[in-house]
């Protein structure tokens, strides 16, 4: 292993627990540290953007391939049911969650659900198609 790709990997690793820590201040009300919570994300995103120097003096600059349009439609699906489903999961996990609450997150979560499940279909659809 290369001393270089080491350093990515420990740079990654630190910056990504602090910044997860950050966010983590930031997001749990019972902690109060909001403020804190955000410098120490912004620390975490500053180690993290640390590692575009290493890698870019490591790596030598590709040829750009033509875009993989079934990719990139999968990839756009996948993050919209995610977001569906969060969406609905949010809606359920709420502290006062009413009886609808409880209905429409769920529906929305199945809904999120199998258009990520649904996702390989899609993507073999399109790609068959294609060729």
């Amino acid at each position: 292993m290369k001393k270089e790709t080491l350093l990515e990997i420990i740079l990654g690793t630190i910056g990504g627990l602090v910044f997860a820590i950050g966010m983590c201040m930031c997001l749990i009300a019972e902690w109060n540290m909001f403020t804190a919570g955000v410098i120490v994300a912004l620390i975490g995103f500053i180690i993290l953007l640390c590692i575009i120097p290493v890698y870019r003096s490591t790596h030598p600059k590709k040829q750009h391939k033509p875009v993989n349009w079934p990719i990139v439609i999968t990839w756009i699906i996948g993050l919209v049911g995610a977001l569906i489903m969060g969406f609905g999961m949010s809606k359920v996990m709420g502290e006062q969650t009413s009886t609808a609450d409880m209905i429409i997150g769920i529906i929305t979560g199945i809904v999120g659900l199998v258009i990520c499940v649904l996702n390989y279909p899609i993507y073999a659809y399109i790609k068959s198609n294609k060729d």
